[in-house]
């Protein structure tokens, strides 16, 4: 295997495993890993009446670790890739729209591998 789809799936891995904790934190530890993740975006006394609200956005974000789990299990190579560059790039706009409207922080932890990794995609083709 050639290195640079080798580093295309691991980096597109890494992206997965990133969404697959914000799922955890957003959905079962809002009140403890989410408040101490967030300090200062959002007020202490906030994070328990947002509860549901961050379980939503958990959810979301296990949606888009499936897909790109997903595309490790098609055989088709060019379906494998547009299905991870269409997962890659829905998480490069959620994570400029974070860093946008949230914390700046949120473009270089969600949208920069997510960027990497899309490149690399592009680029192993």
């Amino acid at each position: 295997m050639e290195l640079l789809p080798l580093f295309a799936k691991i980096f597109t891995g890494i992206v997965a495993v990133e969404h697959l904790y914000i799922l955890y934190m957003e959905m079962f530890a809002w009140e403890t890993l989410g408040k101490k993740t967030f300090k200062g975006a959002l007020p202490d006394e906030l994070f328990k009446p947002t509860k549901g609200l961050a379980a939503n956005q958990g959810l979301y974000n296990g949606f888009l670790s499936a897909g790109l789990i997903w595309s490790f299990f098609i055989e088709n190579p060019i379906w494998q890739n547009n299905v991870a560059i269409f997962f890659l790039s829905c998480v490069v706009v959620a994570g400029l729209y974070g860093a946008i409207t949230a914390s700046k922080k949120i473009f270089f932890t969600q949208a920069s591998p997510a960027i990497i990794a899309l490149v690399l995609v592009l680029l192993a083709r």
